[in-house]
């Protein structure tokens, strides 16, 4: 941590590079911590202020590589000449879904172990959660990561707690760990370590001068139902073909139960192991998705769309679709109907 003459220290930043990273999260942060303190004044008075931070991109080797679609990326340090850091920003990592992590990018989850045990805070976002799991540093911890790699992370990861829906987590010794989801949850990110290192007041200037916007509704109304590979059990694939026409019909559970010719909770089990949900929450969740879509491309009324999916209550459908999306159906079909 260096000192200014003025009433913040500048604290060392350091953004991690490694081969299969994205640009736009990596020099995003850049741009925000590196104009931190100096960007706001020069917008309102014109003269630069002092920077914050003090921010360096490292990698495995200190050597320049390539990217995403070419784009070039020059280290300012390899990882061995980093010896304590403020703060390490994680952009998201490469992941193929049907490959294991295990042993993904070890000598940059060595170095982050130890930087974490030196007393600095780390942030990661998007998919770069699965690095710091991978470093062993969120078992038994709380995470948030794109929702769309949720359950990778639950079936890799199984000691962290991943909680999807949020678009923050932190967790750590003294806090020192913090995850975002979504490709855009970096914007969250940036904005809460720059309020912790330095104040709420510099939060909002970054956020005013780059228009950043924090998600406060979660994941919830950007995730979708993801399609999974075909099951392998021919019962509960009949099943869910017959779902897939008739979610809508009274305790469809039930039904799948008596077609599949199963004891119930048998029938439970082996659902939750081909499909990855109870029958009940995958019911649910097809009919919320269902209901998303015809808020977004139809002007059928609320109630009208509860009742197309499955829900003859309203109160019921409105309660039920805020607890999986994270908003009301109406504000959902404010921000997202098609125009």
């Amino acid at each position: 941590m260096l000192m200014q003459n003025n009433s913040h220290p500048q604290f060392d930043v350091i953004l991690l590079a490694y081969p299969g990273i994205g640009p736009a999260i990596l020099y995003g942060y850049y741009d925000v911590f590196a104009s931190a303190g100096s960007l706001w004044p020069q917008l309102i008075s014109g003269t630069p202020g002092k920077p914050l931070f003090d921010v360096r991109i490292a990698a495995r080797s200190g050597t320049a590589f390539r990217i995403f679609d070419g784009i070039p990326v020059e280290p300012h340090v390899a990882l061995a000449q980093v010896e304590r850091t403020d703060l390490i920003l994680i952009s998201e990592v490469e992941v193929d879904p049907d490959v294991s992590p295990t042993g993904m990018l070890a000598e940059e989850a060595a170095w982050l172990r130890q930087q974490y045990e030196a007393g600095a805070t780390i942030g990661a976002s998007c998919s770069g959660s699965l690095l710091l799991a991978e470093a062993g540093l969120l078992r038994g911890e709380e995470a948030t990561v794109h929702w769309a790699l949720a359950e990778f992370m639950r079936i890799h990861y199984p000691e962290t707690l991943v909680r999807s829906e949020r678009v923050l987590c932190v967790a750590g010794e003294d806090g020192r760990l913090v995850t975002a989801g979504g490709h855009a949850g970096w914007h969250d990110l940036a904005l809460h370590m720059i309020a912790r290192f330095c104040g709420l007041e510099e939060a909002t200037r970054a956020a005013k001068s780059f228009l950043l916007s924090p998600h406060p509704n979660g994941q919830g109304p950007y995730a979708a139902m993801l399609k999974r590979n075909p099951v392998s059990d021919p019962v509960i694939m009949n099943c869910q073909f017959w779902l897939a026409d008739n979610y809508s019909v009274a305790n469809p559970v039930a039904e799948m139960i008596a077609r599949s010719g199963l004891p119930s909770r048998t029938f439970s089990r082996r659902f939750g192991r081909a499909t990855g949900y109870q029958p009940l929450d995958y019911v649910q969740s097809l009919r919320i998705e269902e209901a998303k879509q015809l808020l977004e491309t139809s002007t059928t009324s609320i109630e009208e769309i509860g009742i197309e999916v499955g829900y003859d209550d309203p109160s019921y459908f409105r309660r039920l679709f805020k607890r999986k999306v994270g908003v009301s159906p109406r504000h959902y079909r404010t921000f997202y109907a098609s125009k």
